[in-house]
């Protein structure tokens, strides 16, 4: 009889402890109430399956995936264009969650189109944080070498950069946010991606597509559309 009631208070205590771990796994979900949908902007010659490390973490983090939109579009027509149809996508992700305002995590050029939407289509109400990792937001040098319609407007200096450019880099109420690696091949000067009135910050070394997957980086656009 001592020995069961032995092995029954060992199991109880061994229950109790396991107990605050379950509790603190559950509410370490770092999706909450004030949490917005995320849209996901890819670069060019990129695709929304590019986000799938990030989308699976912000899953991970307790996202649900309706929250989550890796958007497909095709990168080769202005980012002008492409403006306007990141404004369906998002009337329509506001529409599914029931939300008022999304959360936009761009990578390369999808800085751009999505800068567009905020400043000359309305977007900057419908946007509580913007994120940019590696963009071309001053242009880049890479682009020179491509003739797309979108590569011509990441030259430094084009006259759909100027325009972008002109007086306020960030306009509006959303917290601007970029992210810059200094062993960044891609976005050649380094300085580009930085922007007037947003949170920039540098990265470790990491290429121009390692900032899609990079943990600590995540890490970093989660808290920063979570604050």
């Amino acid at each position: 009889m001592k020995k069961t009631l032995l092995v029954a208070a060992v199991a109880g205590l061994l229950l109790s402890l396991q107990a605050p771990s379950s509790a603190g796994a559950a509410s370490a979900s770092a999706f909450g109430p004030s949490s917005h949908p995320v849209m996901f902007v890819h670069g060019y010659s990129g695709s929304g399956s590019n986000w799938n490390t990030m989308a699976d973490r912000f899953r991970n983090d307790g996202w649900p995936s309706s929250h989550l939109k890796q958007w497909s579009y095709d990168s080769s027509q202005s980012n002008a264009v492409t403006a306007q149809q990141l404004a369906t996508q998002i009337d329509q992700l506001l529409a599914a969650t029931g939300a008022s305002q999304v959360d936009v995590v761009t990578h390369s050029m999808g800085g751009l189109s999505s800068r567009y939407y905020a400043k000359n289509l309305g977007g900057a109400s419908r946007i509580d944080t913007w994120v940019s990792l590696g963009g071309p937001n001053h242009g880049t040098d890479w682009a020179n070498a491509c003739a797309d319609t979108s590569c011509r407007e990441m030259r430094v200096g084009s006259d759909f950069l100027t325009a972008l450019n002109s007086g306020d880099e960030t306009p509006g109420s959303p917290r601007y946010a970029t992210w810059w690696s200094p062993c960044d091949t891609i976005i050649n000067p380094d300085s580009s991606v930085s922007l007037s009135g947003a949170a920039n910050t540098r990265t470790a070394c990491l290429s121009h597509n390692g900032l899609l997957t990079d943990a600590t980086v995540y890490a970093q656009v989660r808290d920063t559309i979570n604050g």
